[in-house]
């Protein structure tokens, strides 16, 4: 063959053929993708079912889902997934094996009603108790009742081993009064037992004589008529049974700022404060003739051992005790008698009362003394009460009218 010059031109080399160039292994396309046809290639029907699968669920890229025998075809050859694979039959679980019925634990509140239940018992068979060994006495007078709640409040001493004072008869060494007012401090009069009053049916004496001519009964009428208060509740204590109850509690503390060495009352004391027991507690009460006060002095140590054994007795460590408190209650009751009517109800009320009086804001003292040394012919030294101030001193009192903690009364 020659070009236009007429020269031979040259062997062109052979064509190849229009199929696609092979590419290196190493940057053939990774994956399971079919392998290009030749260009005008019929297209094959026994390809290899593996290179033209589709993945489950997903057609391959380029190509119609119905590609080859069909979609369905395909379907019916892929394994099939959990979810559609038919159930299998689970054997029936074993019946749990049942178990015994704990014991339920008593709970917090069943516990303590249970001890409610015991206290309440042991408070009701401790009441019947104490309620039969009460003593009674015919006292009240069977007046009007006046407002507020009065208490007579009656020392008594037998004198078993103790030296004439020369005092005939049965006589009360300590007479007070105690009022609750309907509003108004709790006040605790002291009426020296040698005041000089009218006694019903009998001429002017002592008021203690009134307590040897007609016993509680007469005295509580004569203490109405100079008070011009009823008395609702007559409580009469032994000291010799205060003694007794003193030791019940294992002793109290007692206060005297003076030196004292009496033959009369036995009472030796330093001055000072001193756990007293029931024997030294009860010459404290008792002696009068080595206080430069006398009678008032005496009544107002009187006040301070019933103060302390009741503040002894009305402790928790005594309430909470069964053994301190049985034994002081059987040397109380001992130690105490009480009007008719009167219940243990009402002793709890009338020692609540009387811790009151005790206290801080109580009123306290005696009414007006116009003479400690008043002579009467007949009947001796007495104390005169101040006639003019008397009817006031005690409508304050019922009234409530003094202030709290106030000592009133007096030498005027």
């Amino acid at each position: 063959m020659t070009d236009s010059t007429g020269d031979p031109r040259p062997e062109e080399p052979p064509r190849r053929p229009a199929f696609p160039r092979a590419m290196p292994p190493s940057i053939q396309p990774q994956g399971k993708a079919r392998p290009q046809r030749p260009q005008g290639a019929a297209p094959r029907e026994d390809l290899d079912r593996t290179q033209v699968m589709p993945r489950q669920g997903q057609p391959s890229p380029g190509r119609p889902a119905a590609y080859g025998r069909g979609a369905a075809e395909g379907a019916a050859h892929r394994p099939r997934s959990r979810a559609e694979q038919a159930p299998r039959t689970q054997p029936a679980p074993a019946p749990a094996p049942q178990r015994k019925p704990r014991r339920r634990r008593p709970s917090f509140l069943r516990i303590v009603a249970l001890l409610l239940v015991l206290v309440a018992v042991s408070l009701g068979v401790f009441a019947f108790w104490a309620s039969s060994q009460i003593n009674h006495v015919d006292a009240l007078s069977g007046a009007a009742d006046t407002p507020g709640r009065t208490y007579l409040i009656v020392g008594s001493d037998s004198r078993d081993d103790w030296d004439d004072d020369g005092t005939e008869g049965a006589r009360t060494d300590t007479i007070m009064v105690l009022h609750k007012p309907e509003s108004g401090p709790v006040a605790l009069i002291s009426i020296p037992r040698d005041s000089y009053v009218e006694i019903p049916g009998h001429s002017a004496n002592k008021i203690n004589a009134s307590f040897a001519f007609g016993g509680a009964p007469l005295l509580v009428e004569t203490v109405e008529g100079v008070t011009n208060l009823t008395i609702d509740l007559y409580l009469e204590v032994g000291f010799n049974g205060v003694a007794d109850m003193v030791d019940a509690v294992g002793g109290v503390e007692l206060c005297y700022d003076e030196d004292v060495s009496d033959w009369r009352s036995r009472l030796e004391w330093e001055a000072g404060c001193h756990e007293a027991d029931g024997e030294t507690a009860l010459a404290f009460s008792r002696m009068r003739y080595s206080d430069p006060l006398g009678d008032i002095g005496r009544t107002q140590r009187q006040r301070q051992v019933v103060s302390a054994v009741a503040n002894e007795a009305l402790s928790p460590a005594t309430l909470l005790n069964p053994f301190t408190m049985v034994g002081l209650t059987s040397a109380g009751l001992d130690a105490f008698a009480v009007s008719e009517g009167t219940g243990v109800v009402d002793l709890a009320r009338a020692a609540l009362d009387l811790r009151s009086g005790l206290g801080g804001d109580a009123v306290t003292g005696t009414p007006p003394i116009r003479s400690m040394g008043y002579s009467v012919a007949g009947v001796g030294s007495t104390v005169l009460l101040d006639p003019d101030l008397e009817d006031a001193f005690w409508a304050d009192i019922a009234a409530g009218a003094f202030e709290p903690g106030e000592t009133v009364g007096g030498v005027g």
